[in-house]
């Protein structure tokens, strides 16, 4: 068997690779990422050893892949329903968001639950800082295990040791292969490491969490093959002015994706929210103009968000367009639908949209409740406070449908809610109002400004 060594050029954001170096990264446009990499390859004459069989998918067995819960309802959720053994799972999110805090806690948890040993590995903190940050969190678990550590070999030889539950890896970007010449954090590392710690997870039946960096963009550092490789992909998101987190997934093999956990920062560490409509709703000041309740779905949960709108007369040739919480591009296609079909004067108002409590929307069905929002400022009426708000905008002026209607009405109706701004569609849906809500069928934007504002 012999060797050759190959020199290639590769991105340190994206993973492309090249044959020679560039400035400026052919995959994702960034400047200066090229990093050179040596790679050996083995070649041998021989044939490789074949030991895989295809087998009949009537005869593999399942057993020993029941998921276990775990003792928080918020985290199982984006999970879709628990821990499947042997999964890998990666961690996304802003630093100082709460990624190390929360997987400290779900892994005393497990501990606690499960009464079997939990390895927590940090290559950032040594075991003084996890003791400290655990005793302010009130963690005080025996089966829970730390190990301060960076080099792949060890981390695997103490976990066959231990044998542990669950492992919790903080964080991929620090763990590096004695193989590998290239540095920590570097793509051909952090794609070996996922590969390895994959396997030793699908053979030894332990769930592993792994802690993935972000870049300034908000993705996950490293090459997208990371993402590829696990199994389930969650981001913890959040406002850093704000208390609340929210635990998203992108990707799930187990479960149903879009999931969302929601979760409150407080002195003990990130504490569930079961009910997190009446969270956001708690500060809202009713009958005040520019306020409007959408109802908004994050995965199979409709969740009621306060959107708040201010225009303002501008002093500028050009009137600025400012949105937190909603996309920049929907609040400028609102803002043209009311101006032009609805025949509102806001080209000559500062329009700023925000979403109370720190939470960004995605989906088009809160277009109704920015542009009631936007009128009611604009006219100075306030928005009947009984009344939520559900419907997507078109280019016309009209009002579309949205999915999921039934779980939005009937969350509106059991926060109390009795009347819901709706398309006009609805009325020839197979389903019927909760009792207690009525339904305000409307057509078209300018419709629902008259029967929404008192």
């Amino acid at each position: 068997m012999t060797t050759k060594t190959r020199v290639q050029w590769v991105c340190q954001v994206c993973g492309r690779t090249s044959p020679r170096p560039m400035g400026r990264c052919p995959g994702c446009g960034e400047w200066n990422t090229m990093v050179e990499v040596a790679e050996e390859r083995a070649t041998a004459a021989a044939s490789p050893v074949i030991r895989s069989e295809p087998q009949p998918l009537a005869e593999v067995r399942a057993e020993g892949l029941e998921r276990f819960p775990i003792p928080l309802e918020e985290f199982s959720r984006v999970l879709g329903g628990g821990l499947v053994p042997g999964s890998l799972i990666l961690v996304g999110g802003e630093p100082g968001i709460g990624k190390s805090t929360l997987l400290l806690q779900v892994s005393s948890i497990v501990a606690t639950s499960l009464k079997r040993p939990v390895l927590y590995v940090s290559g950032e903190e040594s075991a003084r800082q996890i003791k400290m940050r655990a005793d302010r969190l009130g963690i005080s678990t025996d089966g829970l295990y730390v190990l301060s550590e960076t080099v792949l070999e060890a981390i695997l030889h103490h976990a066959e040791q231990l044998s542990p539950v669950m492992m919790v890896v903080d964080s991929i970007q620090t763990v590096t292969s004695g193989d590998l010449p290239s540095a920590a954090g570097s793509v051909t590392q952090v794609r070996e490491a996922a590969a390895r710690l994959q396997w030793w997870a699908k053979s030894s039946g332990v769930v592993v969490f792994l802690v993935g960096h972000v870049t300034k963009e908000g993705a996950i550092a490293g090459p997208k093959v990371l993402e590829h490789i696990v199994d389930t992909v969650l981001y913890l998101e959040g406002d850093p002015f704000h208390t609340y987190r929210l635990l998203r997934t992108t990707k799930n093999r187990f479960g149903a994706t879009s999931e969302v956990g929601v979760f409150e920062m407080r002195e003990e560490g990130l504490v569930e929210v079961e009910n997190p409509s009446e969270a956001f709703l708690a500060e809202r000041m009713v009958q005040a103009p520019g306020s409007a309740i959408a109802v908004t779905m994050e995965g199979t949960r409709p969740l009621l968000v306060e959107v708040q709108a201010l225009t303002s007369h501008t002093s500028f040739g050009h009137p600025r367009r400012t949105a937190n919480g909603v996309d920049m591009y929907r609040l400028l296609l609102i803002v043209a639908v009311l101006t032009r079909r609805v025949g509102l004067r806001l080209f000559d108002q500062d329009v700023f949209v925000n979403v109370v409590g720190g939470l960004q929307i995605e989906e088009p069905a809160a277009d109704l409740a920015v542009a009631v929002a936007i009128g009611s400022s604009l006219r100075e009426r306030p928005v009947a406070a009984d009344l939520a708000v559900i419907g997507e905008v078109g280019l016309s002026g009209e009002v579309r449908a949205v999915g999921q209607m039934a779980a939005r009405l009937k969350e509106a109706a059991r926060l109390g809610f009795k009347r819901c701004l709706v398309p006009r569609t609805v009325r020839r849906a197979s389903f019927s109002a909760p009792e207690g809500l009525e339904l305000v069928p409307v057509r078209s934007v300018a419709e629902a400004l008259e029967r929404a504002l008192v």
